[in-house]
């Protein structure tokens, strides 16, 4: 039997910065849950507006997560005022962890590529997906489990990125202190998301999903190699929140009345005049 319960999905339609967040603030409104597909999990204003809504916010297993970023995050929404994320926040067991050690692998990337650079945001995401993809990566699952397994995978990963790059620094000892102490943290919040959200679905609750970035960056069909690291156009839905096709209801492509891109890569017009930009 179809399921009549259809999922929503906003997804950017250029180069991302269409203003995808604002669409999903007046959405979530009348949403029970938000979820989040791919790359990292959301900004600061983004997890302040889901959950100052009455919708849990879910991260899924499409999703990187830095997880000091997001504890900091929360933080800074907290002395702001947002409250009771604790039951409200969710994330999959199977998000890849972004350490520090893949901030600084993308920077040295990036560095030797001299002008031929992407632009990256140098957050981690791209050396994440790799590892994810050359399948050394480590999940939140792994943090939760056996820690002395969570230490040999990070330190067989961070063993591979100092040979890549000599210059990257990383003090492992601290390092797994540090996690042995999220994990603790983090713990509260993991769930099997797939399994639930199929269940929430078929109990009727209304889902809402938003993308990162926008189709131009989408690692398949984008501007590559001036892309992102995951699938940003529709496909990553399915894929990143363990969805299946006929679920899917409204898709809103978000689009603005100009373009702007993060980073390097072709753009159809562009403006060098100094002048004429200080007018606009």
């Amino acid at each position: 039997m179809e399921n009549k319960n259809k999922v929503t999905v906003v997804l950017g339609a250029q180069w991302g910065d269409e203003g995808k967040g604002k669409v999903v603030d007046l959405l979530a409104v009348n949403s029970d849950i938000v979820c989040r597909c791919q790359i990292r999990p959301c900004y600061s204003s983004t997890l302040r507006n889901y959950l100052d809504s009455d919708s849990n916010m879910w991260t899924r297993n499409g999703v990187v997560i830095h997880i000091p970023g997001l504890f900091e995050e929360l933080k800074k929404n907290e002395l702001k005022g947002m409250q009771g994320w604790q039951e409200r926040l969710i994330i999959s067991d199977r998000a890849h962890i972004v350490f520090d050690l893949h901030q600084q692998a993308d920077g040295l990337q990036e560095a030797e590529k001299g002008k031929n650079s992407l632009g990256t945001t140098k957050k981690g995401i791209g050396p994440t997906y790799s590892s994810k993809a050359t399948r050394n990566g480590v999940r939140i699952g792994d943090l939760l489990g056996d820690f002395a397994i969570f230490e040999e995978k990070f330190r067989t990963l961070a063993a591979g990125y100092k040979r890549m790059f000599p210059a990257l620094e990383v003090d492992i000892e601290s390092e797994l202190k540090r996690y042995k102490e999220y994990a603790d943290r983090i713990r509260p919040l993991v769930q099997d998301t797939v399994a639930y959200l199929h269940r929430e679905i078929n109990n009727g609750k209304k889902v809402l999903v938003e993308g990162a970035n926008a189709a131009m960056l989408d690692i398949d069909f984008g501007t590559y190699p001036y892309v992102t690291s995951s699938n940003c156009s529709i496909g990553g839905v399915c894929t990143g929140l363990g969805l299946p096709p006929n679920v899917i209801g409204d898709v809103m492509g978000v689009v603005k009345a100009y373009t702007t891109r993060v980073g390097d890569g072709p753009f159809p017009t562009e403006l060098h005049d100094v002048s004429i930009l200080t007018i606009i």
